[in-house]
């Protein structure tokens, strides 16, 4: 059913373009259908959900949240116990590292 509406949409925005553009030039109406029927892509997608993104199984996000735990969890000791991009940075390093002294 959800197709259905989505193609329907499209197509009536198709139709919509070029009954606007029906006493125009040939040019004109090719580009109005087109601009229509993108249109009708747009909107039919939209009201139908066809490419939206589905979270977790739950509406609260819970599912969601319990697998971030979970993630978190498995990388505790290589995070260093810190949430991801959280981390502190390194000491700076040393501004004699590269000394002709220290080399070699």
């Amino acid at each position: 059913m959800r197709q259905f509406a989505f193609w329907s949409l499209t197509f009536l925005g198709a139709a919509l373009g070029a009954l606007i553009a029906y006493d125009d030039g040939w040019g004109v109406l090719a580009g109005m259908t087109l601009i229509g029927g993108v249109v009708g892509l747009v909107v039919g997608g939209v009201i139908t959900g066809i490419g939206s993104r589905r979270r977790g199984h739950n509406d609260d996000g819970s599912e969601s949240h319990r697998l971030a735990s979970e993630e978190r969890d498995r990388n505790f000791w290589r995070d260093r116990g810190h949430p991801p991009f959280m981390k502190p940075p390194d000491a700076h390093p040393d501004h004699r590292m590269f000394d002709p002294d220290r080399q070699g």
